[in-house]
């Protein structure tokens, strides 16, 4: 078990301690433990026994627990509480806006013990009749139930690509030498994925007795086509059938989105599907350069192709630095030097370490004093590690008013500054227009981050008029972070066309808290082809002295240096 994985343990014992109502000092602890686990900058199964214990904020109860874990892979007095909790009630813990207090409330007052119960008891009004339930804590619940339920049973892209490709590499070895690909939306990299799909060039009788041998499948559905699998990782998986001299026309065709073939067929490119020996056959014969499978979603890529003007798409390796990090100065859990050198060896020219700002009281965040005691520790590393460059950076909050957080005097301190929204996030539309336009046009804004605050499968962001803000970043020189996160990829990449239209930069951000984060670029950088973004368009792929360049004319033409 890694860290997170026994931090995750302990978090959840403790809410269910507070679900049973047991001893609140004790499942604080078990929490309180999960909290320092997550941020040890080692792995507690590299630690030994007898340093554990010494470890501040781990007791005795919770070091033994943990030898537990590490020894057992178990932890039996979690499995005790998740057998006395009915599994209804696991599932209500995922919903948002329901504490421990809360779920044992509804599930010891109204014997609710499933979501649709629940449901049910907010649509009847129930929930009012609880202490310390109102009508628009009510009408939380509903929503997020709902949000909850629309969303069961789809996975992150993240979540499933290895499982997708070491599906596709299992299945060419078992039906060699017939051709297999994974198609559909998979294959074009989509964000969220709700399935993953496998183009088999065989009868579906064989493809269902060779799959039906495979451990953890279980067959869902069937038709003369396609089949509609389950998997021990509860991913739905769907294999389609076809003729081996059909393969790439249904290839072509189970790949691109419903948008992308009726475009493609209005062009008359139907008629040279049938038959096609490759599909860089099918975008000869229709006279285009060829589509790869990440943009076929309907766009304007059939256009390009037809006029030979599709662009060269961004790569993972023209990332050359890492813009946007946190350390241990706020939420990170490496040092600033770990996460530096740990960049430098990974091939990066830089980091932009930017920690969050002092109204992040939530992710220790930087007062004064301690923005300029770090800058003073990235003047020693700079000097160290050289030609490797830090580039001094803050996370700002963008206030209520959107001011950001903290004055003129100490913006002027920074290389750059990223403005985002942490705080109020239940905002209208012209609330949270009002409040990222002006954050957009304060001088010392270099970067908008995650633009709409978006959670992806667990929040949505705030309502956003999205040309508007490309509009003002336009106007302002601000360039738009593509949040890298697999949980995040904000803004969203259907956007990044009309970005490219008003020529404004984007940075594929990997917003890493730790050194392993910085991985999460190439996620961004999957997000950034499918809007058709080039190395040019990003800032996060100019080199060291490309980026000196731009930030220092960028503060020039801002009257920002005096």
């Amino acid at each position: 078990m890694d860290n997170y994985a026994i931090a995750d343990n302990f978090a959840l014992l403790s809410k269910l301690m507070d679900i049973h109502g047991e001893n609140s000092f004790k499942a604080k602890s078990f929490a309180s433990a999960a909290f320092t686990i997550e941020k040890l900058p080692v792995q507690l199964k590299d630690t030994p026994q007898d340093q554990i214990f010494k470890i501040k904020g781990i007791g005795e109860s919770t070091g033994k627990a943990i030898l537990e874990m590490l020894e057992k892979q178990q932890f039996a007095l979690l499995e005790h509480y998740i057998q006395v909790t009915p599994p209804g009630i696991l599932e209500i813990m995922k919903i948002k806006g329901l504490g421990p207090k809360k779920i044992a409330t509804i599930w010891k007052e109204l014997e609710v013990e499933s979501m649709g119960e629940l449901l049910y008891a907010c649509n009847e009004n129930r929930l009012l009749l609880l202490k310390g339930f109102g009508q628009k804590t009510q009408e939380s619940v509903k929503q997020n139930i709902e949000f909850y339920l629309s969303n069961k049973h789809r996975f992150l892209y993240a979540e499933v690509e290895k499982i997708g490709k070491d599906l596709e590499k299992q299945l060419q070895t078992l039906f060699a030498p017939a051709p297999v690909s994974v198609t559909g939306a998979f294959r074009r990299n989509a964000v969220i994925i709700d399935e993953i799909e496998v183009l088999i060039a065989a009868s579906t009788s064989n493809i269902q007795e060779q799959l039906s041998l495979l451990p953890g499948f279980h067959l869902e559905a069937s038709n003369d086509t396609h089949l509609v699998w389950t998997n021990e990782e509860k991913v739905k998986v769907i294999t389609h059938s076809c003729m081996q001299a059909a393969f790439y026309s249904q290839l072509f065709l189970t790949t691109g989105s419903t948008a992308f073939i009726d475009k493609f067929n209005a062009g008359g490119g139907h008629t040279a599907i049938a038959g096609a020996a490759s599909e860089e056959e099918i975008f000869s014969k229709a006279d285009m350069d060829y589509i790869l499978p990440c943009l076929r979603e309907g766009i304007n890529e059939i256009e390009l192709a037809r006029n030979r003007q599709l662009p060269t798409l961004i790569q993972p390796e023209d990332i050359k630095g890492i813009i946007h990090s946190h350390s241990q100065w706020s939420d990170g859990v490496n040092t600033l030097e770990e996460m530096a050198v740990a960049a430098r060896k990974q091939g990066f020219e830089y980091l932009v370490i930017s920690d969050h700002s002092r109204s992040a009281f939530y992710a220790n965040g930087l007062h004064v004093e301690r923005v300029l005691a770090q800058q003073s520790q990235v003047d020693e590393l700079n000097a160290k590690m050289a030609p490797f460059r830090i580039f001094k950076s803050i996370e700002a909050d963008i206030l209520n008013d959107g001011s950001l957080d903290y004055p003129d005097d100490i913006l002027a301190t920074f290389d750059l500054v990223i403005a985002s929204v942490h705080s109020t996030l239940k905002m209208t539309e012209e609330k949270a227009m009002a409040r990222l336009l002006k954050a957009i046009e304060n001088p010392y804004t270099t970067i908008l981050g995650h633009m709409t605050g978006r959670l992806l499968l667990s929040r949505n962001g705030y309502p956003v008029d999205h040309k508007k803000i490309i509009d003002a970043c336009a106007a302002n020189q601000v360039v738009i972070e593509l949040n890298a996160h697999p949980r995040r990829l904000d803004i969203d990449w259907t956007w990044l066309h009309y970005a490219i239209e008003k020529n404004v930069l984007i940075s594929i951000d990997p917003d890493a808290h730790s050194v392993e984060g910085f991985h999460d670029t190439y996620y961004g950088t999957l997000a950034a082809q499918k809007g058709g973004i080039v190395k040019a368009n990003n800032l996060s792929s100019f080199p060291v002295e490309m980026l000196n360049t731009f930030l220092s004319e960028r503060k020039k033409q801002k009257n920002l240096i005096s």
